[in-house]
């Protein structure tokens, strides 16, 4: 039985988006190691002596159809910087969630975000027919709800208790979406965005 979305590699200026494999670890386990982001604790992100653990973890959802993973690839240094991914995949209903996203701290706050972003819901409303992409993020984690407004996604709500976290705590989940019928109006935000002129 074939996987849905089915294996696929994205470009664009700034990054590339291939599946994960083990090709990627030496460049992810020093992608984790810039800025220690394991150690924020409203985050799950791998440390960088579990990055085996958590490529074939994300490897074995990839074959249980709930994941497609990607490492981030920047297109300048040819190097994986970051992982990102497809996942809570609802084949029947052609909804995808796009999280498990983590980048090293050096390229945070670049072009490479926004265009991972753009490449990702392109495929995601342009060549899988998704009547919606979801986003999911810690109600605490500020950053992380910032950059998702700024791709245009709205609030659809709070999910209370919706996570137990690896240090015990209860995560409340803030939830965004975007729609089919405003992948237009985002499409052409995102695109204005990347081809503003940076200092």
């Amino acid at each position: 039985m074939s996987v849905w979305p089915a294996d696929v590699t994205l470009q664009g200026q700034y990054v590339r988006l291939e599946a994960l494999d083990m090709n990627h670890l030496d460049d992810l386990r020093d992608a984790a190691r810039d800025g220690d982001l394991h150690e924020l604790w409203y985050t799950t992100i791998p440390h960088a002596d579990d990055m085996v653990a958590e490529i074939e973890r994300r490897q074995g959802l990839r074959k249980a159809g709930s994941m497609q993973p990607f490492a981030i690839i920047d297109q300048f240094s040819g190097h994986a910087v970051g992982m990102t991914t497809f996942m809570n995949i609802d084949a029947m209903n052609k909804r995808v969630e796009i999280g498990s996203t983590w980048y090293r701290k050096s390229v945070q706050r670049s072009p490479l975000n926004t265009e991972c972003k753009l490449l990702m819901m392109t495929h995601a409303f342009e060549t899988l027919d998704c009547i919606a992409v979801e986003f999911r993020t810690h109600f605490v984690n500020i950053q992380s709800r910032r950059a998702i407004e700024r791709l245009g996604a709205k609030f659809d709500g709070v999910l209370r208790n919706h996570m137990v976290m690896a240090n015990g705590s209860l995560r409340d989940t803030a939830v965004y979406s975007v729609i089919a019928t405003e992948w237009h109006t985002v499409k052409t935000h995102l695109q204005f965005q990347l081809d503003k002129p940076r200092d």
